[in-house]
């Protein structure tokens, strides 16, 4: 995962290294004058500063307290709800239909991030996943592209797609997403998520119901 700020993560990781020194020196009453004596502190510290940055790589980096000045990217961890308006236009009626129910499941960690979209009749699963981050500019989003799967039972009338989706990351908490989204069968929209829980569903809950008849057709 890119926009790492790499001076604040060297010193960071020297920072750990130094604990782990430290420590490590204090433990083994070492003489602090003894050139060798510190080498092999050294030596011996270099394995609990990787256990160390093992943990932050699997748990620490959502710490708040890492938030911004290391970490620059926010947790989105989770499966949020929200819905689907297409732009797509009906040429029977000349009108689009009603936003769709849709769940977005994104796992995260420091290194990288996938999303799989769900609604009552479709899958969508990323493929290529990153953050676009600017305090500067101003910009903080997080785009994707992705491979659309409809259910068998609409295959009749829907056929697998590709397409990008581009969220803007909202709230001092990253607590609301709101995206557009383009296809390869010419169709556009947006999407406007909150999140719902930070477990990863792997189903679309009955609860947000949905319109099994055409949603596969807009997105």
């Amino acid at each position: 995962m890119r926009n790492l700020k790499t001076r604040p993560l060297a010193f960071f990781l020297a920072a750990l290294f130094v604990a782990s020194f430290i420590v490590v020196g204090l433990a083994m009453g070492i003489n602090w004058g003894d050139f060798a004596a510190l080498l092999f502190t050294a030596y011996k510290s270099v394995p609990i500063a990787l256990v160390l940055w093992g943990l932050f790589v699997k748990w620490g980096w959502k710490w708040k307290i890492f938030s911004g000045w290391l970490v620059p990217f926010p947790c989105l961890d989770g499966t949020w709800h929200g819905t689907i308006q297409t732009t797509w236009q009906d040429p029977r009626t000349g009108k689009s239909p009603g936003p769709i129910p849709v769940i977005l499941t994104i796992k995260q960690s420091f290194h990288r991030i996938s999303l799989v979209m769900r609604t009552k009749e479709m899958t969508s699963r990323s493929y290529l996943a990153d953050f676009w981050l600017d305090g500067d500019e101003q910009v903080s989003t997080l785009g994707y592209v992705y491979t659309s799967e409809p259910s068998l039972k609409v295959a009749d009338r829907s056929q697998p797609h590709h397409g990008t989706m581009v969220f803007e990351i909202l709230g001092n908490t990253a607590n609301e997403l709101k995206g557009k989204y383009w296809t390869t069968r010419k169709t556009t929209g947006e999407v406007n998520l909150t999140l719902r829980t930070r477990e990863r569903l792997d189903k679309y809950p009955e609860d947000l119901g949905g319109h099994p008849v055409q949603e596969v057709d807009k997105e």
